[in-house]
Order: C-alpha cells, then sequence, then structure tokens
C-alpha cells in the first residue's frame, strides 16, 4: 500500500514538472525594419510548437520604453511583468521602444518633427509583422495609457482580431491636459494655458508662451500637440466592430474611471473591467501621493493577478472563438 501512494505521489510530481516545463517561456529581440531605420522589442513566446493568439502591447506617453519605465519617473517593469504572465499563461507578446526610447534613442528624431500619427504607423507595422507571423493565431492589440489611442487607430487600420485598452483616456488629449492643470495650476496661468489650447485645437502654433507653462507648450513640441488632439479616443474606440476589453484601476491619478466610462459608452459591446487599487503604471497602491509617487519607480511591485487573469481569459476566449 505504501508503495502504491509513493508511486502515485511520484507521477503527480512528474506531471507537475511536465506541466511547469510545458509553460515555461522564451524571450527574444525582435526588430521591426522600416524605411530608414529600425525599431526594437521583446517578444515573448510560451513553449510549444501551436501558433498562439499574441498581444501588441504598445507603451504609454512620453520617455516610456517597452518594460513601461520612464526616463523621468523611474523603472517599475509594469509592462514587462505583463508580458511575462501572459507568456506563462499561453500568450505571446511583442513590447517595442518607441521612437528617440532606450534601444532607439541614438536614432532620436528632431522634437519638432515628430507627429502622433508616426506613432500609429509604427504600431501599424508592429501588426502587419505579426499577423504575418505563422506561430500566431491572432493579434490583439493592448493599448497602455497614450498607447491605447494608437493601439485603437492602429487597431481598424490593420484588421486586428480584437483590442484592450488599459488606462486609456476618454477624452481629447486637450480636455485631459485642461482638467490635470486646473487641479494644478494658478487662475492667471491656467487663463493663459487655456489661450494655448484653443489656438493648437484649431491646428495654430504659437510663440505666446509663459516660462512656467514652456515645459509643456514649447513651440517644438506644439506640432506634435496639434497632430495628437486631433483624435477623439471615444470616437476612435466607437469606430472597432472586434471585441473590445476596457481596464481601469481606481486608484490611477493620471486617468480616471470617468474616462474608462466615457470609452465604455461610446461601444457598446466593449467589456468594461475595473481595478480596485490600481493605479496608473498597473501596480496596487492606494490613494497616496507619496506611495503613488513610489510606485513609478518600485520594479518590485507586482501587478495585480485579476488584470492578467481577466486579461488571458479575455484573449483565450477570442481565440477559441477563432
Amino acid at each position: 500500500m505504501i508503495k502504491e501512494e509513493v508511486c502515485c505521489l511520484l507521477f503527480c510530481l512528474f506531471q507537475l514538472v511536465l506541466t511547469l516545463f510545458s509553460n515555461a517561456q522564451a524571450a527574444e529581440q525582435i526588430v521591426l525594419k522600416t524605411v530608414n531605420s529600425a525599431i526594437y522589442g521583446t517578444l515573448e513566446t510560451p513553449k510549444g510548437t501551436q501558433p498562439v493568439p499574441v498581444a501588441l502591447i504598445i507603451s504609454g506617453s512620453g520617455p516610456t520604453d517597452r518594460d513601461g519605465n520612464s526616463a523621468i519617473a523611474g523603472k517599475n517593469n509594469s509592462l514587462k511583468m505583463l508580458a511575462e504572465v501572459l507568456a506563462a499563461k499561453g500568450i505571446a507578446s511583442v513590447r517595442y521602444d518607441k521612437r528617440g526610447v532606450a534601444a532607439r534613442a541614438g536614432i532620436r528624431p528632431k522634437e519638432e518633427e515628430i507627429r502622433f500619427e508616426v506613432f500609429i504607423k509604427d504600431a501599424e507595422e508592429w501588426g502587419r509583422l505579426l499577423l504575418q507571423d505563422r506561430r500566431f493565431s491572432m493579434l490583439i492589440i493592448t493599448g497602455h495609457s497614450e498607447g491605447a489611442l494608437i493601439g485603437s487607430v492602429a487597431c481598424k487600420r490593420i484588421g486586428a482580431q480584437g483590442f484592450i485598452s488599459i488606462a486609456g483616456a476618454g477624452r481629447p488629449a486637450f480636455e485631459v491636459i485642461y482638467t490635470q492643470l486646473k487641479k494644478n495650476t494658478l487662475p492667471e496661468l491656467l487663463s493663459e494655458a487655456n489661450i494655448i489650447l484653443d489656438h493648437l485645437k484649431k491646428g495654430e502654433t504659437t510663440d505666446r508662451v509663459p516660462p512656467s507653462l514652456m515645459y509643456l507648450f514649447r513651440p517644438s513640441i506644439q506640432p506634435y500637440l496639434i497632430s495628437w488632439f486631433r483624435y477623439d479616443p471615444a470616437h476612435e474606440l466607437s469606430q472597432l466592430t472586434v471585441p473590445v476589453l476596457i481596464v481601469q484601476g481606481t486608484t490611477d491619478l493620471q486617468v480616471s474611471i470617468l474616462d474608462a466610462e466615457l470609452l465604455s459608452k461610446a461601444n457598446k459591446s466593449a467589456r468594461l473591467l475595473i481595478i480596485d487599487g490600481m493605479n496608473h503604471v498597473l501596480k496596487t497602491v492606494p490613494n497616496d501621493l507619496e506611495l503613488q509617487i513610489k510606485s513609478y519607480s518600485n520594479p518590485g511591485l507586482p501587478i495585480p493577478s485579476e488584470l492578467t487573469d481577466k486579461m488571458a481569459a479575455f484573449i483565450k476566449e477570442l481565440n477559441d472563438k477563432k
């Protein structure tokens, strides 16, 4: 009897080892060659030979790299963690550095030449590359923060099979900027900021920028802002006919639940997932300003399991129906 129990235990351990091995994952560099440059990314793949779904993960605004780390705010590894957990759940992913960030820093474009459409075209090219890869059964575009707007436009243009918005704004960028300034800017400066925003919304640049607002509205960045302001996230999401998952955290200081609700109303068939305690960099952090700031540069904080569980379930459901 004891011998049978030992054999049974050994068999169970053997099965566990096989399961862990089958779920092992591999990370490798992947390169997208464009007309005049190359864009570098990381491909995470589960072990196995069968085609698997792949998520194209697009990072947020500013100098944010493929892992979700910012040259300004610090290293948190949020998107790296997301990709690694998805791979462990049988879902491949590609995340990449934007123009002028990390591996692309050596070929940084001039600020006055950057346009929002360039980021959309880069996402489109990555998407087309993955759609042609026989290792993948379907493409789900996943955008974080500003990447959500980029991803929603690219998703429609290339015919991806699904879209996930994580902490994506539900209003045009000029509204978001004004709301943030209203919370943190003196009334007299807010009035001047509003005048500048009016010019930019009309597609006009302006030299009348006070020194205290130069960080946001400097002349060299205004063409980019004009190109960005043309896109309404809610409108873009309303154009998608593929399955959509909208994810938003309750302790996000940059994007609110209202934004997620606006996106949800724009696309009636979209699923809305509100994650309690998740902030903008996908970490579980309370509404405490000091803890929030620290989380942006703390790679030791894990991302919520609810985020990865629900994302994986959404993607696998789409893949099963394909």
